[in-house]
């Protein structure tokens, strides 16, 4: 009598896993932060490397704007991209600094990937932001960003839309 109690108990345990598993969790939601309008100079190759193409683009300025945040971005920074030929693949970098237009300093490490051709391209980023923790800019610390160019772009530079991630 204990054997078929067993075995029920473990179907009904199993049966549970199996509808589980054919729920799908929760989306995470999108939550809009900014829009950065970033300005570069001529891009200057260092050539094939042992692990692909390097290219180098300096940040020249621009500025952002958001709901809660706007200002200029401060040249000096740049975005370091790896081309990979034989999977069309670019790894890309980007490190450069922001000011807010209250004066605080942001620092922003921005890396992805793009892959594909134009205009069927994936083209995504997670920019990390490092803000004063004493500033009214720290939320910005704890937070996972994605960030994805704007499809209209501009010359001279780039557009670039950032969203947080939140629960659903």
């Amino acid at each position: 009598m204990r054997l078929p109690t067993a075995i029920s108990a473990l179907f009904v345990l199993a049966w549970s896993f199996v509808a589980a598993a054919q729920t799908p969790p929760a989306t995470p939601r999108l939550e809009y932060v900014m829009q950065l309008r970033v300005t570069c100079d001529t891009a200057l190759s260092v050539g094939a490397g042992p692990r692909g193409s390097r290219l180098t683009i300096p940040i020249t300025g621009g500025s952002f704007s958001g709901p809660h945040i706007k200002g200029d971005i401060l040249p000096g920074g740049a975005d370091f991209q790896l081309h990979r030929p034989e999977t069309g693949r670019t790894e890309l970098e980007a490190l450069y600094n922001i000011l807010t237009d209250d004066g605080v300093t942001i620092h922003v490490r921005n890396r992805g990937i793009i892959t594909g051709r134009w205009p069927d391209v994936y083209f995504y980023t997670t920019p990390v932001f490092e803000a004063p923790v004493d500033s009214p800019y720290a939320w910005l610390n704890d937070a996972i960003y994605i960030c994805r160019p704007d499809d209209n772009g501009m010359a001279g530079g780039v557009v670039l839309n950032v969203w947080k991630v939140t629960d659903p």
